[in-house]
């Protein structure tokens, strides 16, 4: 025999769950007494204080052996890249020698950027420093900061340098200097104590097929060839080791990276044309294929006229 619940009104369902809510007769609230309320709040409370404490404990410990100066890992830093000024989307320097909002965009990014190279500005925040030797500035157990850094004058871009430049760094003819920068690895020492510079050459060989196979022509570069003649700034793409350790940024407070400037002579007009620049250092490897840009970066340059 099935019995039926007697079905509750919707009265009774209300007075029930107020009840639940605060018993008058028991004193009960949300089905407990003050004093069962009164532990369960103290055990929370204890033991989430016990959480805190032992996350800000363990998090007290860890900051003890992180420098504030100097990254603890730096592993995927251990060769620097390099990397191209005006910076460009997808590493393209098209100019249009006719249309002056080609090239004005770039001519303007590179203003901002050398603006720090100003010789005034380096004269008075920098130093004058021995080339051909490293800036080493130990701590010898006293915490020497800020670091010092050595003048990298705007001038010693020569034709590059912008200054009082009627061609905007040749880009209103054609001529166009692009900048090459190391990116700043903490407490390296580029090139082990030897001399370094920066080459650049066109990066596609013209090949031909033989039986399936791209074979070079006669050995003719042809990216090379629409390349052309360029000059370098400083004299041979030259990199002083005077520039290096770099310390990081909270130390190296002035630091600015030497550059080599590159310009374009007689870039093949209205073609496309394939540029890789490297970094010769004794101690930087330029040939991972893993790595595009471990000291290395390829760009394209293109100098469009009608």
């Amino acid at each position: 025999m099935v019995i039926q619940k007697e079905k509750k009104s919707c009265g009774q369902v209300v007075e029930e769950w107020k009840e639940f809510v605060w018993n008058p007769r028991t004193h009960q609230f949300m089905g407990r007494t003050g004093t069962s309320w009164a532990f369960i709040l103290l055990f929370y409370l204890i033991f989430y204080g016990f959480l805190t404490a032992m996350f800000s404990l363990t998090m007290w410990v860890m900051l003890q052996t992180v420098s504030d100066h100097t990254p603890k890992y730096q592993d995927r830093l251990a060769t620097p890249g390099l990397m191209i000024r005006p910076k460009t989307e997808n590493l393209d320097v098209i100019v249009n020698v006719s249309d002056t909002e080609s090239w004005d965009q770039h001519v303007q990014k590179l203003n901002k950027f050398l603006e720090p190279y100003n010789d005034s500005i380096q004269a008075q925040k920098n130093d004058v420093c021995r080339p051909g030797r490293y800036y080493e500035q130990p701590d010898n157990g006293v915490l020497n900061y800020p670091k010092r850094a050595c003048q990298f004058n705007r001038t010693q871009l020569g034709d590059c340098s912008g200054i009082g430049d009627p061609t905007h760094y040749g880009y209103s003819t054609g001529q166009p200097c692009v900048f090459i920068k190391m990116n700043r690895v903490i407490n390296f020492y580029a090139g082990a104590n030897q001399s370094m510079n920066v080459t650049c050459a066109g990066k596609k060989p013209h090949h031909h097929r033989n039986k399936g196979k791209l074979i070079p022509e006669d050995g003719r570069d042809e990216d090379a060839e629409n390349l052309g003649h360029f000059v370098m700034f400083p004299a041979n793409g030259n990199i002083d080791l005077m520039y290096f350790p770099y310390y990081g940024k909270k130390f190296h407070v002035n630091y600015t990276q030497p550059l080599v400037a590159v310009k374009f002579l007689n870039v093949t007009p209205n073609v496309e044309v394939n540029v890789e620049c490297r970094i010769n250092a004794a101690n930087i490897a330029t040939d991972d294929e893993r790595d595009k840009f471990a000291g290395r970066v390829a760009f394209k340059l293109r100098i469009n006229k009608t």
